[in-house]
């Protein structure tokens, strides 16, 4: 998903060149938020396979500028298993699994996070979210957290943008 975004947004980004990975829990809404962006509309997906593939999301950490991580809002039995994945990310992610990455796989990274699902009953606020991820323990890299709603469009662009600016700063 990280190479079809980059070049769909190359408008955004202009001619610079950015790795971005797009990450999240099995039905988040990563696939539908891309469809939104890239298509204007959104497609029926079914969820599959995804807590057998998160071990080798480190396959992709090299190089990467950017981590956007989506998160189901109004999942809150799982809220603190994508709290786990997401710190697993930054942290030593690959330590589970040879050949042993690190956290300087994704040094310097910015990361975008994305509060989904707004739209839905009992769906928590990015406050709520910000301290259900613990965002605060971020010390070391830029970090941001957006409200959105895939299947409505809300949200998606203002992220993008405050990501937009951040890689072009140089910042992340």
């Amino acid at each position: 998903m990280g190479i079809l975004f980059t070049r769909m947004f190359s408008s955004v980004f202009g001619n610079k060149e950015a790795r971005i990975l797009v990450l999240g829990l099995d039905n988040a809404g990563k696939t539908t938020i891309l469809y939104r962006l890239q298509m204007g509309e959104v497609v029926s997906t079914i969820p599959s396979g995804q807590t057998s593939i998160r071990p080798y999301w480190r396959c992709y950490f090299p190089n990467t500028q950017a981590v956007i991580y989506v998160v189901d809002s109004s999942d809150t039995d799982r809220i603190r298993v994508a709290k786990e994945e997401f710190h697993a990310i930054l942290e030593v992610y690959c330590s589970r699994i040879p050949p042993f990455y690190s956290e300087e796989e994704l040094k310097g990274a910015v990361v975008l996070i994305f509060a989904n699902k707004q739209d839905l009953p009992g769906a928590l606020d990015d406050a709520a979210v910000t301290e259900a991820l613990e965002l605060h323990k971020i010390k070391s890299r830029q970090w941001a957290i957006f409200k959105t709603c895939a299947v409505k469009g809300e949200g998606l662009f203002e992220g993008l943008d405050w990501l937009s600016n951040t890689l072009k700063s140089g910042s992340g």
